[in-house]
């Protein structure tokens, strides 16, 4: 993984310096809340429903292990335990008190890592496959290009107060597990003719309150002008984004506004005067770059291990474990697992101080001292060998790491929703609780089979409901707290955006809707169809009539619920 040199160093301690005296400065009532407020954002701090919330940058979801240990000593020593792992691959600590985010900031220095732009009308962090450099199915590691888009936009001054937050994402595999293009800039490495690394480009992805896919602006982007590329896509945002309402500032509008011929024509105007100069990327920087991701020592070993496969024949829930948690590896011997934080009655995403020790110890043990953050909230050990399987699914059955639903139902991309964030209308976090407690026996989610289901509890989309088989969003009625459902979004090569199937339902109506929406699924698959080729094929209208085919029957049920508590009070 990338390792600080001198200069990232004193930039991110002179951050620090810098924001320690910005805080001194507004308690003393030298900088007013208004003033401060742009400066605590530049540094990742929020405030949310309770109070302070911190986002911390995990710059493409790459972890060491020393790192996780004092993001779980930051959590024991200023928070509550606890964090919260996003589909950006950030962690967001949600109770910090604000005078020691200074404190906080000095400890994350000290193992190279920061907040810088995880909030703000900027650059964003760099996002990308949480399998990269392992995957079977990649053209190259795309996690050197990632790092050098981090440094070129890290305090670039051009792009700091952009009209909107920015977000790039960066794919080199056959399937797309960053989903790029919902993204401000996908990034798509590919080869070209010549038989020279570049990229596809699209530009203008995003969900929230107008979710859109990105149009696809170049075919093949020689690698050497991908900084000048973006700038002259940046530069044009910069210049002529919306301003004056905050709902139509991202680049999609934009995008939208121009149509994409004219846009592309644009791009190449402005990218006229800027190639072949000063941020044309020379060949001796790329591999330095590469330089910082080589490969571990990986061993010599064989195809099969005897003794793994003889467990999997002994024990049912480890070969489960191993079905649905154990990824394929491009180096023979080895195998890259997902630790999932889908336990039952736990927030998707969060994970406590104790378990984020115990990743810590299982990556040093075996996995070269690394952890990767998956888009979907769950962690990952990119280099275990075969023959390590068993005992690392023990260690993490013991600290609930192994639920063994990984692209099941239960495993759901969920915001913190409501009770927290300051922005949403309805909680998430007990919506996804309720929809596990429904969905519990794991025999009957493989019996499902491969399908997702995310919460957003506010239209920005955090939980990235829009591109979910399932989408459920947390709306605001009459200040009661309804959720809206949406199907047919996916992710991947065939990314989608989901249609609204109609009128919102209260909470209580939620988890019998999904198992209305599964009962369709079931009755009308064919053999070795997901629930998104059933959808595909027999179209919205049969999910729409069996979810509201109970409402009235719900209703009634919950107006004489409440009548009769009413009684007994």
């Amino acid at each position: 993984m990338y390792r600080y040199d001198s200069t990232d160093q004193q930039l991110i301690d002179q951050r620090v310096a810098q924001y320690r005296d910005q805080i001194v400065r507004h308690f003393a009532g030298e900088l007013s809340t208004d003033e401060l407020r742009p400066l605590r954002l530049q540094n990742g701090l929020y405030i949310q429903r309770h109070g302070p919330m911190l986002r911390i940058a995990i710059p493409y979801g790459v972890l060491a292990a020393a790192q996780l240990r004092k993001l779980a000593e930051i959590s024991r020593r200023y928070d509550r335990g606890v964090g919260h792992f996003t589909t950006r691959q950030n962690m967001q600590l949600n109770w910090p008190k604000f005078e020691e985010t200074p404190d906080i900031l000095g400890e994350l220095a000290s193992v190279q890592m920061h907040a810088v732009q995880t909030s703000g009308n900027c650059i964003r962090n760099i996002t990308s496959d949480h399998f990269a450099g392992i995957a079977p199915d990649e053209l190259t590691d795309p996690r050197p290009y990632c790092e050098l888009l981090r440094q070129w936009s890290t305090f670039h001054p051009e792009f700091a107060f952009l009209p909107r937050k920015f977000k790039i994402a960066v794919n080199a595999a056959a399937e797309d597990r960053a989903v790029i293009r919902v993204h401000d800039i996908g990034l798509d490495l590919v080869r070209g003719d010549d038989g020279d690394i570049g990229f596809r480009v699209f530009v203008g992805g995003g969900l929230g309150r107008t979710p859109m896919l990105g149009k696809l602006v170049r075919d093949f982007l020689p690698r050497r002008h991908l900084l000048s590329y973006l700038e002259a896509i940046l530069r044009l945002y910069n210049r002529y984004g919306r301003r004056d309402n905050m709902y139509k500032a991202r680049i999609k509008i934009l995008v939208q506004a121009l149509g994409v011929e004219e846009f592309r024509r644009q791009i190449e105007a402005e990218w006229c005067e800027l190639r072949d100069g000063p941020t044309t990327v020379p060949d001796a920087e790329f591999e330095r770059m590469v330089r910082h991701f080589a490969p571990p020592a990986w061993e010599n070993l064989p195809a099969v291990d005897l003794m793994h496969t003889s467990r999997l024949r002994a024990d049912k829930a480890f070969a489960s474990w191993v079905r649905r948690c154990v990824h394929a590896h491009k180096t023979t011997g080895y195998a890259a697992v997902t630790l999932s934080l889908k336990a039952p009655g736990v927030p998707p995403g969060d994970i406590s101080d104790a378990q984020m020790i115990a990743v810590a110890d299982l990556a040093e043990r075996f996995s070269f001292g690394e952890v990767r953050v998956s888009h979907e909230q769950n962690l990952v050990l990119a280099d275990v060998r075969q023959s390590d399987l068993y005992e690392v699914w023990q260690i993490a059955r013991s600290h609930r790491l192994a639920t063994a639903n990984v692209g099941l139902l239960t495993d759901m991309i969920c915001c913190p929703g409501g009770d927290l964030c300051a922005l949403a209308n309805a909680r998430s976090a007990p919506i996804a609780e309720a929809v596990q407690q429904k969905f519990d026996d794991l025999d009957y989610l493989y019996d499902i089979g491969d399908i997702s289901l995310n919460l957003s509890g506010c239209m920005n989309s955090c939980g990235h409901h829009h591109v979910a088989n399932i989408g459920i969003l947390g709306v605001d009625k009459n200040d009661e707290e309804w959720y809206q459902i949406t199907i047919g979004g996916q992710q991947g090569n065939a990314a989608t955006i989901g249609k609204v199937i109609g009128p919102s339902f209260y909470a209580m109506e939620v988890p019998e809707v999904i198992g209305a929406l599964i009962d369709v699924y079931l009755e009308q698959r064919t053999a070795g169809e997901r629930f998104i080729d059933t959808l595909q094929r027999i179209g919205v209208e049969p999910f729409k009539a069996r979810a509201y085919a109970g409402r009235d029957r719900r209703r009634t049920a919950k107006i004489e619920n409440a009548e009769r508590e009413v009684v007994n009070a």
